[in-house]
């Protein structure tokens, strides 16, 4: 079931239940108004009657009869005669219950006087409904008394309730109708307003079919004007199919790279097994290098399953080690470390502070040789790459500087989105690109990447404060390249 219909069952179903509610007040009401019109009528005529009693003789009111041997008063039942009031009976019966007379405006009607009025006190009245003739009669039953208290007859007046039960059939037949008509003037607006509603939504449902469709992850839904929640809701879809794209293009990335640098050692070793193959290990020399090779691109390929590893990790968001960290030691491994890559490229130690920081060594050592193997691989033959440690407001600046072919401005913004890679031809050794992609967290939950350009000399740096300024930041780029005595700001 769709949500325009289940929208249209509910409104509509909760607009009937409203709607009953209050047709059964109005019925109700105008019933109990209608009532207590009636008795008002039957009080009114009651009292026109004794009052026409009052008015006149007591010798025109009142007979002697003789009743069980006794001379016994009794009313007359002419004076009911002259009441004439629309509508209603007036009639009189004796005090053991014979019918004396009535009015003459209902002649024909006779209403029998109930057993349950001969048990009426003086003062007292009944009131009741009875069906004469497959009419409901409404009575008002009054005894007559005299100052004594001695009841000398009883006073009946009657009202039929046709039109009374005509006024309320006709408003239960206006009810009923006008709300079946109300029900389906409201399911039909709830239906057309429903659509105009939710077509935005239904845009959004065809447009987010076709990118799933088409595969097309690049394209967006059309976000309406308006401020209301389709807006959000368009904009949050909008938010997460930008978040998928790029996720998506990492992957892309991921997979094209983890191939590629699979690739040249897969390939270094499958050619030194050839080798092997064709007796090659009957030379003692040519059987060392073959497997002195083989060892070292099996240590690339272990490297770049633990890096993996890490990234892995990092997204899982499992916390790293935390240990004072001798930043100066660790530059000095480092550099040994990047000494037997150099090649051509002359690599120095600039800047040397001892420093001692809250982290991740063997992260903070990665990072840094990720840097420094980047360095070296683009620069050129005769070019420099300069490591350098310096205190700055609180920090501890870790420097990475080359002289080499730089990044291109307009790449500069992706140099820190994980698996990104410059331009391929750059690598003097042709076998990478500069990549960028190093989580800061890699290092140090409060740690932070960043780059500069000046005088033809690029710096990467890592800033990782000290144990005392871990909730303080840092006040200014204190980190200068190689060569430049003098602070700069890092861009």
């Amino acid at each position: 079931m769709s949500l325009r219909t289940r929208l249209v069952i509910y409104y509509t179903g909760f607009f009937g239940f409203a709607l009953l509610l209050l047709s059964l007040g109005i019925f109700m009401t105008v019933k109990q108004v209608l009532e207590q019109g009636v008795e008002r009528d039957l009080r009114a005529g009651t009292k026109q009657v004794l009052e026409i009693y009052r008015q006149r003789p007591v010798t025109s009111s009142l007979d002697i009869v003789v009743r069980d041997g006794a001379f016994t008063p009794q009313v007359r039942g002419q004076p009911a005669a002259t009441f004439a009031i629309p509508n209603l009976l007036a009639q009189v019966f004796a005090p053991d219950g014979k019918f004396l007379g009535s009015s003459m405006n209902l002649a024909d009607a006779m209403v029998p006087l109930p057993t349950e009025a001969l048990d009426l006190q003086a003062g007292a009245e009944l009131m009741m409904t009875e069906t004469i003739n497959n009419t409901h009669v409404r009575s008002l039953i009054t005894p007559l008394a005299l100052s004594n208290g001695r009841i000398v007859g009883y006073l009946q007046i009657s009202r039929p309730l046709s039109d009374v039960e005509d006024t309320l059939q006709l408003l239960l037949t206006i009810l009923v109708g006008g709300g079946f008509i109300a029900l389906f003037v409201t399911a039909v607006g709830v239906a057309a307003l429903s659509g105009t509603a939710l077509a935005p939504i239904d845009q959004v449902v065809r447009t987010a079919q076709g990118i799933v469709n088409a595969e097309d992850l690049g394209r967006r839904v059309p976000v309406p004007t308006t401020q209301d929640e389709v807006h959000r809701l368009t904009v949050t879809i909008n938010g997460l199919l930008e978040r998928l794209e790029k996720l998506f293009t990492a992957q892309r990335r991921l997979i094209a790279d983890v191939s590629h640098e699979l690739r040249t050692p897969l390939a270094a070793m499958h050619g030194n097994l050839e080798v092997l193959s064709r007796g090659a290990h009957r030379d003692p020399e040519l059987l060392h290098e073959s497997l002195t090779d083989m060892r070292q691109e099996t240590t690339r390929l272990i490297r770049m399953v633990n890096d993996l590893l890490l990234l892995a990790q990092a997204d899982a968001g499992i916390e790293l080690r935390k240990a004072p960290v001798e930043l100066d030691t660790l530059l000095l491994e480092v550099h040994r470390e990047l000494r037997t890559l150099s090649g051509g490229v002359n690599l120095r130690i600039g800047a040397e502070d001892q420093v001692v920081v809250q982290g991740d060594r063997d992260r903070i050592k990665q990072a840094l040789l990720n840097l420094g193997v980047n360095a070296l691989q683009h620069t050129p033959t005769g070019g420099t790459v300069t490591l350098s440690l310096e205190r700055c407001d609180g920090f501890a600046c870790l420097a990475v500087a080359d002289t080499g072919t730089g990044i291109a401005l307009e790449e500069l913004e992706h140099i820190f989105e994980r698996f990104y890679r410059t331009d391929r031809s750059r690598s003097r050794l042709g076998g990478g690109a500069r990549s960028g992609g190093w989580p800061s967290s890699s290092a140090s939950s409060t740690g932070t990447v960043a780059t500069s350009l000046w005088k033809a000399c690029w710096t990467m740096a890592v800033l990782l404060p000290f144990a005392s300024r871990l909730k303080r930041p840092m006040k200014r780029w204190c980190c200068p390249p190689p060569n430049r005595r003098k602070r700069g700001n890092l861009q």
